[in-house]
């Protein structure tokens, strides 16, 4: 018989695949220059995967609101 430690546990692990399973995937590989202004990514930065923008052209991305 399950207490509510088991429940709970149960709860947790429910939801953490739910959100993983939202999370984007960075299954594309990086650039190695910017698709704006054609500096080059930095090397940790494309280490993320499925990086297309430098980080000053990324930071202008989201001030934009995307």
């Amino acid at each position: 018989m399950a207490d509510d430690a088991d429940r709970a546990n149960d709860y947790v692990d429910l939801t953490l695949a739910h959100c993983l399973s939202r999370a984007p995937k960075f299954d594309k590989p990086s650039l190695t220059e910017c698709l704006e202004c054609g500096e080059d990514i930095p090397a940790r930065r494309q280490a993320v995967g499925g990086v297309t923008l430098c980080v000053d052209c990324q930071s202008v991305f989201e001030k934009r609101g995307r």
